[in-house]
C-alpha cells in the first residue's frame, strides 16, 4: 500500500515539471511583450530622430539660420568638425559645439 502511495504522489508531480517548462514561458511571456512594445514606440523612434539630427548637424553650411538647444537664433558664420562659429548680431560671433544646433530654419 506505500509503495502504490509513492508511486500515485509522484506521477503527478512528474507531469508538473513537464509542464513547468512551458510555465515559466508564459510568466515571462508578458514582460517580454512589455520589452518588445517599448522598443518600437519608444526606443526605435529615438534612435530614427537621433539620426536625423546628426545627419542635418553634419549638413551645416555658411550662411544657414539655426536656433540653439538654448532657444538661441543665429546664422552660421563659419563651420568646423566639432564647432559652429554663429553669429549673433552684426559683427557678433560666438563659438558653439555642434550638439548645441536644434534645427535649421527654412529660409
Amino acid at each position: 500500500m506505500l509503495n502504490i502511495n509513492i508511486l500515485l504522489q509522484a506521477a503527478p508531480a512528474a507531469q508538473g515539471a513537464a509542464q513547468g517548462g512551458a510555465s515559466a514561458f508564459m510568466n515571462f511571456l508578458p514582460l517580454i511583450l512589455i520589452i518588445v512594445v517599448c522598443y518600437f514606440f519608444m526606443i526605435r523612434p529615438q534612435q530614427k530622430k537621433q539620426k536625423e539630427l546628426n545627419k542635418m548637424r553634419e549638413a551645416l553650411k555658411k550662411g544657414d539660420h539655426v536656433v540653439t538647444t538654448s532657444g538661441l537664433m543665429a546664422k552660421v558664420h563659419e563651420v568646423n568638425e566639432k564647432y559652429v562659429a554663429l553669429e549673433i548680431q552684426e559683427g557678433v560671433v560666438a563659438k558653439f559645439d555642434k550638439a548645441a544646433i536644434m534645427t535649421v530654419e527654412p529660409k
